[in-house]
């Protein structure tokens, strides 16, 4: 089945919700959709033949029913049972349950405090820059495919720049908390413990609420609507470590590429 030019809105939708893409509009939208700057492009096709542009028309209209149906079936998408605990070797994104922003780094440095790579909250749902790779806490090593037990120590490597998610005393610019940065150095500052907020789970789960607690300081990863950049990010959210205040302070693993959970 082609894909009709309607697809681009389809995909736009499934990239910025937290459900899965069905296999069936999975397929179109390898086959027809590129990298944009805005991602409300769509690809103009002109089409002469009247039954074509019914076939694309209806198939237009199948893949946005599935898309409305999975959007509305319920709070979180169904995962297949082997993929539904984040394990070591994943690459993640981590989402700000109460602004739905991403956590995001870049080739940004602080004009402040130390000076390293900027860590910030980004809007933008289909950015590789907030792609995190679940890793073992400094001097330890996991397997891929290795569940990730309730209060673990674990680092989160920046994927496209290969830095940490680190922190330190250096204050941040923005709420006077302490600086979130992502660091190269590979040091003690980038072990963060995991703390699960659904009682009921025995290990990080996808979908399910978390906080990440800094094993230096003792302080929690934050973000606030109330704490937003202008140039030369401007819209994106100041991430933080602060003192325990769940409301903030609240992450979500949802997109990225999942390992199977690896059998014992």
């Amino acid at each position: 089945m082609r894909c009709p030019v309607f697809l681009s809105l389809f995909v736009f939708v499934q990239l910025t919700s937290r459900f899965d893409t069905h296999p069936l509009c999975l397929l179109c939208s390898i086959a027809q959709t590129h990298p944009s700057p805005s991602p409300f492009s769509t690809h103009i096709h002109i089409i002469r033949n009247p039954f074509t542009t019914m076939r694309l028309v209806l198939s237009s209209l199948v893949c946005m029913a599935i898309a409305a149906t999975t959007a509305f079936a319920g709070p979180a998408p169904e995962i297949d049972e082997e993929f539904q605990k984040v394990t070591c070797g994943s690459s993640v994104k981590l989402t700000h349950e109460k602004s739905q922003f991403k956590l995001h780094s870049h080739q940004i440095p602080y004009g402040s405090g130390s000076g390293q790579q900027s860590v910030t909250g980004s809007p933008v749902k289909d950015d590789t820059n907030s792609l995190w790779l679940v890793m073992a806490q400094l001097g330890r090593t996991c397997d891929r495919g290795e569940t990730v037990p309730c209060g673990s120590v674990v680092r989160l490597k920046h994927v496209n720049t290969h830095k940490y998610l680190h922190s330190h005393h250096h204050q941040s610019p923005m709420s006077g908390g302490l600086e979130v940065s992502a660091y190269e150095g590979q040091d003690d500052g980038d072990n963060w413990a995991v703390e699960c907020l659904n009682k009921k789970d025995s290990f990080w789960t996808r979908e399910s609420s978390v906080q990440f607690r800094h094993e230096n300081t003792g302080m929690y990863l934050s973000s606030s609507a109330r704490h937003v950049y202008s140039n030369p990010i401007p819209g994106q959210q100041e991430v933080a470590a602060h003192k325990q205040h769940q409301s903030d302070q609240t992450w979500i693993a949802q997109e990225g590429v999942y390992f199977a959970e690896r059998e014992l």
